[in-house]
């Protein structure tokens, strides 16, 4: 969507992804997390070898499941299960899927002329007849589950809003919302809005979060000394009771490895904006030339050139929690991390996100040692697509810990 239309859904969704909203889907966030653990846990073996993002998949699938769609899935147990199947065919890779991309990209009106539908029908009916489905089931039985398709409900009755006092709990790296006034929201949310954001919803955060916990643990792997000082801050705030959201939100040293792990491997690597008025950037030295943007010019934003540039972070294929210490992340240059992106269409997710990824890190590192194997490539090499695919994919070995507590 774009201009009035855009400006008013985001002002009725973005109540749904503040930081109390977020504290109640976290109970289903670190109940998928604990069972993705103690399925490997229930393994029985000294190590187990696995490929990261494929692994991975499975989890960030899970939660969105039960987060966006309340279904309950455990795709472990069932790789097959029909919601992982259309997961998959949602966020393909194929040549034509990008070809498809690029075409929606570069030329939307050539697109919207050949008909061509962004997402394979038989994916967007699935989607579409659970959310209605559901829907209709908890309006007519009044059920209330603390999901995202609830909070899409109340938002339908124009009983969402936004809390009184937003803070960062989830992290360094949340992005702070951007409250648009200016106009009265006219839009109805429809069964067709509302499936179509859970349906943007699978897609920004499938793919990304599998990735991005990939990288972190090839980098926990890679330098124990991080990994065993995270293990320490994990056991020092977990209790027999399990994952808390407050506990999580104590562990600063999980906030900085993360956080690093986002300027590293930036998931979302490139933003696109479209310009909406003509605007001059005016050239820094002598030998350089004006750079005139015409109004609806499509912008590329390089961000993971910046989180990469010297300028800002010394040394930055050095993987170092250290540049978001409580001291160091004051020096940050803004503007110059932005893992979420920026301004007004910066990432709505970015607090579920964060959650989602430290959950599963905690729960992990509670039982495991991440450690290299012989079948890990050092260094990573990388796929030529849209997506930081590695070749021959991230394997690790999940290494059961010794005189650990029972959690």
């Amino acid at each position: 969507m774009k201009g009035k239309k855009w400006r008013e859904l985001r002002n009725i969704l973005s109540p749904a992804f503040t930081g109390s909203k977020m504290r109640a889907i976290f109970v289903l966030i670190s109940e998928a997390a604990k069972e993705f653990a103690k399925y490997f846990e229930n393994q029985n073996l000294d190590v187990c070898e696995l490929e990261m993002k494929e692994t991975y998949s499975k989890y960030t699938n899970d939660v969105i499941a039960t987060c966006a769609f309340g279904i309950k899935s455990n795709s472990l147990e069932d790789p097959t299960n029909e919601f992982f199947t259309m997961g998959r065919a949602i966020t393909s890779t194929s040549l034509s899927g990008r070809l498809k991309a690029l075409l929606l990209i570069f030329f939307p009106k050539f697109f919207k002329i050949l008909k061509l539908p962004a997402v394979p029908v038989k994916v967007t009916s699935f989607f579409k007849t659970i959310i209605t489905g559901t829907i209709a089931l908890r309006e007519k039985e009044n059920i209330i589950r603390p999901d995202l398709i609830h909070l899409m409900i109340e938002a339908k009755k124009g009983k969402l809003f936004h809390d009184i006092q937003q803070t960062k709990d989830t992290g360094f790296a949340t992005v702070e919302e951007i409250k648009d006034s200016r106009s009265i929201a006219t839009l109805e949310l429809t069964d067709d809005v509302i499936t179509a954001q859970a349906l943007i919803f699978f897609l920004a955060g499938f793919e990304t979060s599998s990735s991005l916990l990939s990288f972190v643990s090839y980098e926990l792997a890679k330098c124990p000394d991080i990994q065993y000082r995270l293990i320490r801050e994990v056991d020092d705030n977990t209790s027999k009771e399990g994952i808390t959201y407050e506990n999580i939100s104590k562990m600063k040293y999980l906030d900085q490895v993360v956080s690093e792990a986002l300027r590293k491997w930036t998931a979302g690597y490139a933003l696109s904006r479209v310009c909406t008025k003509d605007y001059t950037i005016p050239p820094k030295n002598e030998d350089e030339v004006p750079l005139k943007l015409t109004r609806g010019c499509y912008v590329m934003i390089p961000i993971i050139g910046i989180h990469h540039d010297p300028k800002y972070f010394k040394n930055p294929d050095i993987f170092d929690p250290e540049r978001f210490s409580d001291e160091n992340k004051k020096k940050i240059v803004p503007g110059s991390f932005m893992p979420f992106g920026s301004g007004p269409r910066n990432c709505i997710g970015s607090r579920f996100a964060l959650l989602e990824i430290k959950a599963l890190l905690v729960s992990m590192l509670t039982k495991f040692e991440f450690r290299f194997i012989e079948k890990t490539k050092i260094p990573l090499t990388f796929t030529k697509t849209f997506n930081m695919n590695v070749k021959g994919g991230i394997w690790l070995g999940l290494k059961k810990r010794e005189n650990k507590q029972v959690r």
